[in-house]
C-alpha cells in the first residue's frame, strides 16, 4: 500500500487544519534517508514556493530522484513558471472556454482558483480538471480574459498560505476528495498492502466487465490484501496514488483510455491495458502485419489504400465474394461488412474510406461460433464459444435502438481444441504479456485468429461461468505478482 506525505515548510502552517502523522516539514523530508522499501511513497508538495531553486522546488526534484512520486513534479513547476511554455499546452482550449464564457461581457477579467482539479463554480469544472491534468499543482490560479476569443492570459500556483477562510476550507474538502487517506481523524488504518485502480466508464453500453464482475474483483482484491477503487475519466489526477490501474472500459488510441494508461505507466504503476498493447491491438492493420509477420494462422487479409482502385481490383479477383471489410479500430462488430459483389464493395467502402485512409479486408469464413481465448501473462485463463445472432453472420447485430448478441457457452481451457488454444497464445505472444481476449476460427481442422483484443470481456456469469471466483483470484494473483515486483524493483 502506498504512503502519502504531505510537505510543509512549517509546522505552524497546518494549524488551520488537522494534525496527521503525514504531514510532515520540509527540513523532516530533506533529512529522510531511506523509506520502507514495501511502500511506494506519495508526496504532495505544499511548499509556499515553488519557484526555482527554492524549497518547494527542491522538494519536487528530491521527490523525482528518490523515486517518490510527487505532485507537482518539477516539469508541472518548469511549465507553469514560463507564460511560453504552458501556452504551447493551452491551445486547444478555445472551444471549452467559448462554451464557459457564452454571452459573458467581453470586458470582464476573471479569477479562477481551482483545488486539485475542482473549483467551486461549476461552470469552470471541465476547465479545472483539464488544467489539473496538465499542470499538476495542488493550488492553480486562472486569470481568464477576452483578446480576440477568450483564453488564459495568466496561470500561477498558489500557497495554501495564501488563503482566506472560505477558500482554506474548499481547499480542505478538494484535498480530502483527492487523497482520502491524509483527513479524517481517527481512522483505521487499512490492511490492503496494495491500491488498484479500476476504470470504468458508468454510461457506457458495453463496458468489457458488468458490474457483478467489478465486484467480485473488488472483493476478491481485498481477500488478497488489494484495496481496489472504481474511478472513471474525472479522476485522472488521482492515478499516483495507486499502485495499478486495471482499464476495464473499451479502449481506444483518441480517447483518455490511452491517456490514463500512459500517465499509470509513467508514473510506475502497474498497469492493464497497457498502452503498447492498446496501441498494437486497437488497430488491426497492424495486426494484420503482425500475424505475417510472426506467421500466426489467420484469414487472407488485404489493406485498401483510399484512392487507390486498383486495390478493389485486385481484391475482386483475388478474394471474391463475400468478403469482409473493416475499420481497423473497430470493436464490438461495428465498422465491419460484408460485401457479395462488386457493388456493393464500391458503396460500402466509400462509406468507410469516410472514417479512415486505410480499410481491411479479409476472406469471409463463416462458422456457427467464434472462439474466445481469454489469456494473460501468456497463460490461457478462460474459453468460450461466441455464437452469431441467429439470421446474422456476426455474434453482435447493432439495430437503431438494440444491439443483439448471440448465445454462448464457457468451459475449461483444457476441452477447446488444442489447435484453437495454439493459435491465440501464439498471437498473444506477439502482442506481449498483459490480459488479452484472441478471437479464433475453427474451420476445416484448423485455427484461424480474426483479432486480439486488449480489453476482453470478463463478464459475471459468461467468462466465468466455469472457474467462478476463481477466474477473478487468478487475474487478481497476477497484478498482485506483479506489484510486489514493482515494489523490489525488478
Amino acid at each position: 500500500m502506498a504512503r502519502t506525505l504531505l510537505v510543509i515548510d512549517s509546522v505552524s502552517d497546518w494549524s488551520p487544519y488537522y494534525p496527521s502523522e503525514q504531514v510532515i516539514t520540509f527540513e523532516a523530508y530533506l533529512a529522510t534517508e531511506k523509506e520502507d522499501s514495501e511502500h511506494r511513497v506519495r508526496i504532495i508538495n505544499l511548499c509556499s514556493s515553488y519557484s526555482y531553486l527554492s524549497d518547494g522546488y527542491y522538494c519536487s526534484l528530491l521527490a523525482e530522484a528518490r523515486g517518490h512520486h510527487v505532485i507537482p513534479s518539477v516539469k508541472a513547476l518548469n511549465d507553469i513558471e514560463k507564460k511560453s511554455l504552458y501556452q504551447l499546452q493551452l491551445e486547444d482550449l478555445s472551444q471549452t472556454l467559448e462554451r464557459v464564457f457564452k454571452g459573458q461581457n467581453k470586458n470582464d477579467q476573471i479569477k479562477v482558483l481551482s483545488f486539485f482539479g475542482t473549483t467551486q463554480d461549476p461552470a469552470f469544472q471541465d476547465l479545472a480538471r483539464v488544467l489539473f491534468e496538465r499542470f499538476s499543482c495542488p493550488i492553480i490560479e486562472v486569470t481568464l480574459g477576452y483578446v480576440q476569443q477568450w483564453e488564459i492570459i495568466d496561470l500561477k500556483a498558489v500557497s495554501h498560505r495564501d488563503l482566506d477562510d472560505a477558500n482554506e476550507t474548499l481547499f480542505a474538502m478538494a484535498l480530502d476528495k483527492f487523497s482520502k487517506k491524509v483527513w479524517r481523524k481517527g481512522r483505521a488504518r487499512k490492511t490492503a498492502r496494495y491500491d488498484l485502480a479500476i476504470l470504468v466508464n458508468p454510461s457506457e453500453a458495453l463496458p468489457p466487465s458488468n458490474r457483478g464482475a467489478l465486484k467480485k474483483f473488488i472483493s476478491i482484491g481485498r481477500e488478497m490484501g488489494v484495496e481496489i477503487e472504481l474511478i472513471t475519466q474525472q479522476h485522472y489526477g488521482r492515478l499516483p496514488e495507486f499502485d495499478a490501474l486495471f482499464i476495464r472500459e473499451t479502449t481506444a488510441i483518441d480517447n483518455h483510455t490511452y491517456r490514463f494508461a500512459k500517465k499509470a505507466e509513467a508514473e510506475g504503476l502497474v498497469v492493464i491495458d497497457d498502452p503498447t498493447s492498446i496501441l498494437r491491438c486497437t488497430n488491426k492493420v497492424y495486426l494484420a502485419d503482425l500475424f505475417r509477420t510472426h506467421k500466426v494462422p489467420s484469414p487472407k487479409t488485404w489493406i485498401l489504400h483510399k484512392g487507390n482502385s486498383e486495390h478493389l481490383d485486385q481484391l475482386e479477383s483475388k478474394a471474391g465474394f463475400p468478403v469482409v471489410v473493416k475499420i481497423p479500430d473497430g470493436s464490438f462488430s461495428k465498422g465491419i461488412v460484408k460485401v457479395n459483389n462488386r457493388q456493393e464493395l464500391d458503396v460500402k467502402v466509400a462509406e468507410l474510406f469516410q472514417k479512415s485512409a486505410l480499410l481491411l479486408a479479409q476472406e469471409f469464413l463463416y462458422t456457427d461460433f467464434d472462439w474466445r481465448i481469454g489469456v494473460f501473462n501468456n497463460k490461457a485463463l478462460y474459453a468460450c464459444r461466441y455464437y452469431m445472432v441467429k439470421n446474422h453472420w456476426q455474434i453482435y447485430r447493432h439495430g437503431e435502438k438494440r444491439t443483439d448478441s448471440g448465445h454462448f457457452e464457457t468451459m475449461p481451457t483444457f476441452e477447446a481444441p488444442k489447435l484453437v488454444l495454439d493459435a491465440a497464445l501464439k498471437a498473444s505472444q506477439a502482442i506481449g504479456n498483459g490480459l488479452y481476449g484472441v478471437d479464433v476460427k475453427e474451420k476445416d481442422g484448423k485455427g484461424y485468429v480474426i483479432e486480439v483484443n486488449d480489453n476482453p470481456n470478463i463478464d459475471r456469469g459468461i467468462e466465468d461461468k466455469y472457474l467462478g471466483d476463481e477466474l477473478y483470484r487468478q487475474i487478481m494473483a497476477e497484478f498482485l505478482r506483479r506489484m510486489e515486483n514493482s515494489s523490489k524493483g525488478v
